[in-house]
This record gives structure tokens, C-alpha cells and sequence, in this order.
């Protein structure tokens, strides 16, 4: 049977596990609440149950190192991304006792990143993890109950992407190395930074025409391989040349397939290029053209050109049909083509498909290993 005693102001409980008496403060004042404590505790030992650790002694901190070693060892996250997130939850929170942190705080959080102007969606990215770190907290039995935290309403999914001419008028502005990187982009709709700046030279056959990711090395952990077309086989037979020279220049082997050909990193794989994106834009006359519009117009291109969904999720990388749809964007243009297909049929003459001829063709994607 516990017991409760008072040291100065605060509250002091003892209570046995496995026979052994336990004696700490429960940062009470009041008596009926430290009562209460004393049950829970009390109960979670009768039921065989670690008892919770003092609550105002599990901070944000704690909690954050935890969730982080988490992240370490079940790769559940990308560690980059997630210490983006952390470092402003971190700004807010630290120092605030874990379960004080509840939906009055996350409220308060909230105002704070909408006055330093992020967008609702990044805001609830970062309300994600600050959830997830609460539940890992209360699945190892530092936090007694789970709050409530409400997400934003965010924006409707962006709606960009490139006409053939738009993209070809971009990357004239582009450098040759560049072109290449953005055209693999357009074409099959892979992610700039974490899937086209990172190939390397061995992920590229261009005896066989082939270009391949590897397992493990993508967002969702799944290989890829796709058949090149002329164009890009063309443009990667140039730009392996160009590091082939580098090579020779340099005495080193480079590996990387977009190693920065000029300045102080020259051999260096380039890990970004969003200035030269954003002036190419400009210059071409569309400014605020995203390189992630790339990948929404290779879905539309692939889907426009008869390439069957299945596939085109494939080459892409979209698991589920959910997000592929909405990356699959319709057109003034497309919707222009349903009138002219309804009124041939309404006339008694049946519409041909006709194709754009600047679209991908189907036959050059392919997921054949």
C-alpha cells in the first residue's frame, strides 16, 4: 500500500515494486492530485507495468533524442529531412516539460510559424513529427496520455507543368550538364535531388539503353529501370564524355554522373541547382516554374501518350494510384480534345486519337528489367 508525505510544498509518494520500496516527488502541491498519481502508479505496478518516471522530469529534449534514435535505427525517415523539422520544433519547445505539451502549445507553435511565413503544409509536416515524438514517448511509458493535435487545412495540390515548348525554351537557358539532368526529369518524372543528382555512372548502360535506380536508393525503397530514349541517350552519351574528360583533367576517378565540371568543387557530385533553375525560368519567360513540375508533366506526358498507369507508376515511382492522379494534371488543351472527340462521334463519325507527336512515346518506357 502506497503513501503519500510532504516535503516543503511538494508532495512525496512511496510505493513498492517487486518489494522494493519507491520513494519520489510527485511535483504536486495539492494533495488530491498527487493522490491520483499515486494510483496510476500504484495500478501500473499491480498490472506488472513499468511505472511512469516523474512527468516533470521528461522534457521535449528527451523526447526528441528519442525519436530521432528511432528514426536511426528503423530508417523509417530520411534523417536530413527530419533534422529540418526538428530544428524548429526544437526553437519552440525546448525546455517545455513533455506533458505540458498538448493542443494549447501546438496552437501557440502554429501562430509562431505562420508569422515567420511557412506555408501550411510545412507546418503540418512539422506538427507530424511533433506527434509522432509523443507517441513514441507514451509507447515507452514516458507520457501518460496522448493530446489531441489538430493539422491546417493546406492548399490544394500544385497544378504546374510544362507545355514542350515552355521546357525546351528553359533548358536552352540551362548548361549542358544541366539540360541533361533536367530533361531525365521531364521525361520520366524522378525527383531532381534525391534521384537524378545522384546517379552514378555504373546506373547507366547505354549499350543496353537502360537507366536504373537502385533499390533502397529511392523515397520508396523500390528499384527502377527504364529504356532511354533517343534524345536522352543521346544527351547521356555527351555528358558521360564531359566527365570522361574531367576525368583525364582532374587524374581522379569521378563516379558521379553530375559532378560540377568548373569551380572550387569541380569533381564534386552537384547536390542542387535551384538558382540556375530559377533564372533558366526567368529567362524563358516563366518565372516560378518549379523543377518538381517536371515530374507531374512526365506523368501527364506518359498518360496523354497511351502508356498504361501500372506502368507509368513504375517508371515514376508513385505507390499509390491516389497520389499518381494527382500528379496527372489535365489541360485547357485536353479538355479542348474531348469536344472535338464528342463532336465527331455526335455526328455519326467516330474520332481517331491523335497523339501528340511531342509527347513521350510509350514504346521507349518500359519497367523490363
Amino acid at each position: 500500500m502506497g503513501s503519500l508525505y510532504k516535503r516543503g510544498n511538494v508532495w512525496w509518494c512511496k510505493y513498492y515494486v517487486n518489494g522494493r520500496a519507491v520513494r519520489e516527488s510527485t511535483g504536486k502541491q495539492k494533495e488530491k492530485e498527487a493522490e491520483q498519481l499515486l494510483k496510476v502508479k500504484e495500478g501500473r505496478t499491480a498490472a506488472g507495468l513499468p511505472a511512469l518516471p516523474r512527468a516533470d522530469k521528461i522534457c521535449y529534449e528527451e523526447a526528441a533524442a528519442d525519436l530521432r534514435q528511432h528514426y536511426e535505427t528503423s530508417g523509417d525517415r530520411n534523417l536530413t529531412e527530419a533534422d529540418g523539422r526538428f530544428k524548429h520544433l526544437a526553437a519552440f519547445f525546448t525546455g517545455h516539460r513533455l506533458a505540458g505539451i498538448g493542443a494549447a502549445e501546438a496552437t501557440a507553435y502554429v501562430a509562431m510559424r505562420q508569422r515567420q511565413q511557412a506555408s501550411n503544409g510545412t507546418i503540418n509536416r512539422e506538427l507530424a513529427v511533433l506527434h509522432r515524438m509523443l507517441k513514441i514517448a507514451f509507447e515507452n511509458g514516458k507520457l501518460m496520455r496522448m493530446p489531441v493535435i489538430r493539422k491546417l487545412k493546406e492548399a490544394a495540390p500544385r497544378q504546374g507543368f510544362f507545355e514542350r515548348d515552355e521546357f525546351l525554351a528553359v533548358r536552352k537557358h540551362l548548361s549542358a550538364d544541366l539540360q541533361v539532368a533536367a530533361t531525365i526529369a521531364y521525361t520520366f518524372g524522378w525527383r531532381t535531388q534525391s534521384e537524378v543528382l545522384t546517379l552514378e555512372r555504373r546506373q547507366v548502360d547505354l549499350k543496353g539503353g537502360t537507366l536504373r535506380l537502385e533499390p533502397g536508393a529511392t523515397k520508396n525503397d523500390d528499384g527502377r529501370v527504364v529504356y532511354l530514349t533517343p534524345e536522352l541517350r543521346a544527351l547521356l552519351t555527351a555528358q558521360l564524355e564531359r566527365v570522361d574528360e574531367l576525368t583525364k583533367q582532374t587524374g581522379s576517378i569521378i563516379p558521379h554522373v553530375f559532378p560540377h565540371l568548373y569551380g572550387r568543387h569541380r569533381g564534386r557530385r552537384r547536390t542542387d541547382y535551384r538558382k540556375a533553375w530559377a533564372t533558366a525560368c526567368k529567362r524563358a519567360g516563366v518565372p516560378g516554374m518549379l523543377r518538381h513540375d517536371c515530374r507531374r508533366t512526365a506523368v501527364r506526358n506518359m498518360v496523354n501518350a497511351g502508356v498504361p498507369e501500372r506502368v507509368a507508376m513504375k517508371v515514376t515511382g508513385h505507390r499509390t494510384r491516389s497520389v499518381f492522379d494527382r500528379y496527372h494534371i489535365v489541360s485547357p488543351g485536353d479538355l479542348q480534345e474531348v469536344a472535338q472527340r464528342l463532336s465527331g462521334t455526335i455526328s455519326g463519325t467516330i474520332a481517331t486519337p491523335k497523339l501528340d507527336s511531342r509527347l513521350v512515346t510509350p514504346q521507349n518506357v518500359s519497367t523490363r528489367p
